[in-house]
């Protein structure tokens, strides 16, 4: 695997790979980050290069000095030959596999590869889907191969009625000094590690937030290294009174005014969150988020 650092070649890369969305849009989400100061300190792997097959995208070696921490240790993966991933995860050091981590991809079948290369390795693995909700615009990247997302701002939205100023409420950006309210009401959350994750992306990465009567979160949102929304919470005394609408209103705005590619993860099962995203644009995309989380042997959790 080739190391691609050239400024240059990043940005090919990046308009490369919207012609392969939304397959590739985890990785595409990466690789925007990586050209916008790299906050997460990620690089980025290709098989071959000008023309390439597979695409990974994992922490700088300076980033995964906690063999536990899941939330760091991830490698986010494309490929146009899915089933050849084992070869690469086998056959070369990419991935350091006596560490806790995590494989994201949009690929399903990316798994075979990963469940012969852990085998192998005597590595437990866990696999986990969800569904995966775009919007028309960043569809449109797949059919123009354009990087720069102009076109988004022209497209619909819905009604300005959301945007509306209520009463002791405020439209805010969401503070770091917060973190701790996040992280208590993330389901993945409410550890150390996970505080420390939290931190860093309200930190770097666009998060946006209502604030209540007394000046504190009542709803919330924010983004990870990939460009995937998420966190999303209302807290229960809140829920219902069109705050977090509010807040995906003008945070998916402000994307958009950026040129910031954004999605969403939902589990098939969570009809509630499938109906609220979709008054905002969000539909299924023709592929799945797909998360394989990895255990060497002595660090398999109980």
């Amino acid at each position: 695997m080739i190391l691609l650092n050239n400024s240059h070649k990043l940005l090919a890369l990046y308009k490369s790979l919207a012609r392969s969305i939304p397959e590739s849009l985890k990785v595409y989400g990466s690789v925007y980050h990586i050209n916008h100061g790299n906050p997460f300190n990620m690089e980025v792997l290709v098989d071959s290069w000008p023309e390439y097959q597979m695409v990974i995208i994992r922490p700088q070696k300076q980033e995964m000095t906690d063999d536990m921490d899941s939330y760091t240790n991830v490698y986010r993966m494309f490929s146009k030959e899915p089933q050849k991933s084992e070869e690469v995860l086998k056959n070369c050091e990419i991935v350091n596999w006596k560490q806790r981590l995590q494989i994201q991809g949009f690929q399903e079948s990316l798994g075979e590869g990963i469940r012969v290369a852990t085998f192998s390795k005597s590595v437990t693995v866990e696999h986990s889907r969800a569904l995966l909700l775009v919007t028309e615009d960043i569809l449109k990247l797949n059919a123009s191969s354009k990087s720069k997302l102009g076109s988004w701002a022209e497209t619909g939205h819905p009604d300005d009625e959301f945007e509306s100023e209520t009463p002791n409420f405020k439209y805010a950006q969401l503070d770091v000094s917060y973190s701790g309210l996040v992280n208590d009401n993330w389901k993945r959350g409410k550890n150390e590690r996970s505080l420390h994750y939290i931190k860093r992306c309200i930190e770097d990465l666009p998060a946006a937030c209502m604030l209540g009567p007394e000046g504190v979160p009542v709803s919330w949102v924010t983004m990870d290294p990939s460009c995937e929304v998420g966190m999303a919470y209302s807290m229960e005394k809140y829920r219902r009174t069109g705050n977090m609408a509010r807040v995906m209103v003008r945070y998916m705005k402000y994307l958009r005014q950026k040129n910031i590619p954004f999605y969403i993860s939902v589990l098939e099962e969570n009809e509630d969150s499938r109906r609220f995203v979709g008054q905002f644009g969000f539909f299924e995309a023709s592929c799945e988020w797909h998360q394989w989380t990895c255990y060497p042997q002595n660090l398999v959790p109980f």
